[in-house]
């Protein structure tokens, strides 16, 4: 199973009484969202489920795939790391081979969780805006191991 995490691109700063779901994505984040899109669309497993999280600056950096997504409350501003994994169903997935979850979502939730599947704790790591961290899992002499495919920022691309 794949899990990859991609955290929302840029967005404009919030505005007195602006609701923060609300928040667009900038013109920057609009490119940064486009860099990642293109690059991942050509990286893609088969067996894809996207799930975004409800703020506006999510659902505008997943859209820049050009697939369907769903938009999943779970990985709100408010989601923690049990919340994602269960949404992901990390690390068993759906049992196809090539499937891979992509979650849309926020900081602290995400660094939180890679820190989780790297280490084997959450700690306060950050991902960067726009940037996309993806990791597999495999069964070795019984063990489940978890491995870094790949961390891609905007900027690399």
């Amino acid at each position: 199973m794949e899990l990859i995490l991609w955290r929302h691109a840029e967005a404009v700063e919030a505005t007195t009484g602006q609701p923060d779901l609300k928040r667009r994505l900038s013109s920057r984040g609009e490119k940064q969202a486009r860099h990642i899109a293109d690059w991942l669309r050509r990286q893609l497993p088969k067996h894809l489920r996207i799930l975004v999280s409800p703020a506006l600056r999510c659902q505008q950096t997943a859209q820049a795939l050009n697939l369907p997504f769903d938009i999943e409350p779970g990985i709100g501003t408010a989601a923690d790391v049990a919340d994602l994994l269960a949404l992901a169903d990390w690390p068993d997935g759906d049992g196809q081979r090539g499937s891979a979850v992509l979650l849309v979502g926020h900081q602290p939730t995400l660094g939180r969780l890679a820190a989780l599947l790297l280490s084997g704790q959450e700690a306060d790591w950050t991902i960067k805006k726009g940037a996309l961290w993806w990791f597999s899992n495999r069964a070795r002499a019984g063990e489940t191991q978890t491995l870094l495919r790949a961390v891609v920022g905007p900027e690399m691309i």
